[in-house]
C-alpha cells in the first residue's frame, strides 16, 4: 500500500499542467459530492425517522390536532407540510363565516392542496442531486480528456526523442492514466448516491400520495360534503 502511495505521488509529481488542472478539477467535484452525500445520509435518515412517527401520531389520534401539535414530534417529516395544508383548506371551508359552517363543501379542494405541498416538498427533498448526476456523468470524461492530453504528450515527446521502446513511453502513460482514476473516483461515489436516494425520494413521494389519499378519507367520512 505505501508502495502503490509513493508511486502514485511520483506520478502525481511528474504530471503536466494540464492533468494537474483536471485533477484539481476533479477534487472540487469530488470534495462537494461527498459534502453532499453527507449532508443527503443525514436528512434522509432523520426524515425516515420522523415520518414513522408521525404517521403513528396520526393514525392514533382520535381527532385532527392543530399542526403545530402535530409538527412538534417530527418537524422534519414532508407529511408535516402536506397535514397543515390539507388542514388549513379545511379550516377555510368549514370556518363559522362559510354559508356552510362545519361543512366540508370541496374535498377536491383539499386534495390539490395537499398535492401542492407534496410538490414541494419533492422538490425540497432533491435539492443538490443534480449535482450528483452531474458528478457521475461528467467525472469519468473529463478524467478521459486528462488521459488523452496526458498520451499525446507522451507520444509527442516520443517523436521528439527520436526513441521507439515502450520504456520510453510508458512513464508518460502511466501520468496520463492517473486523470482517468481520479474521474472514476470522483463518478463512482456520486452514481452510487444519487441512485440510493433517488430511490427515497421516491419512496417519500409514494408515502405522500398514499397519505393525502388517507387524509382526504377521514374528512370525508367526519364532514362529509355539500
Amino acid at each position: 500500500m505505501f508502495l502503490a502511495a509513493g508511486q502514485l505521488g511520483s506520478l502525481l509529481q511528474q504530471t503536466g499542467w494540464v492533468a494537474r488542472v483536471v485533477l484539481l478539477f476533479l477534487l472540487v467535484f469530488s470534495l462537494i459530492s461527498w459534502a453532499i452525500i453527507i449532508q443527503k445520509f443525514r436528512q434522509f435518515s432523520q426524515v425516515e425517522k420522523h415520518t414513522l412517527r408521525f404517521l403513528q401520531q396520526f393514525r392514533s389520534s382520535q381527532r385532527l390536532s392543530e399542526p403545530k401539535a402535530m409538527a412538534g414530534a417530527a418537524p422534519a417529516s414532508p407529511l408535516v407540510q402536506l397535514y397543515t395544508s390539507g388542514y388549513n383548506e379545511l379550516h377555510s371551508q368549514t370556518a363559522a363565516a362559510n354559508p356552510h359552517p362545519g361543512r366540508l363543501r370541496s374535498l377536491n379542494a383539499v386534495t390539490v392542496a395537499m398535492q401542492t405541498a407534496s410538490a414541494d416538498e419533492v422538490h425540497r427533498l432533491e435539492k443538490w442531486m443534480p449535482w450528483l448526476a452531474t458528478t457521475g456523468s461528467v467525472a469519468p470524461f473529463v478524467g478521459l480528456f486528462g488521459t488523452v492530453w496526458g498520451v499525446m504528450d507522451a507520444f509527442a515527446g516520443l517523436g521528439t526523442a527520436g526513441a521507439a521502446s515502450l520504456r520510453a513511453v510508458a512513464p508518460g502513460i502511466a501520468e496520463a492514466l492517473v486523470t482517468t482514476a481520479a474521474g472514476l473516483f470522483a463518478a463512482i461515489p456520486a452514481v452510487i448516491a444519487y441512485n440510493h436516494f433517488l430511490h427515497h425520494i421516491k419512496g417519500l413521494a409514494t408515502r405522500m400520495d398514499n397519505f393525502t389519499a388517507e387524509f382526504s378519507a377521514l374528512l370525508e367520512k367526519q364532514f362529509g360534503q355539500g
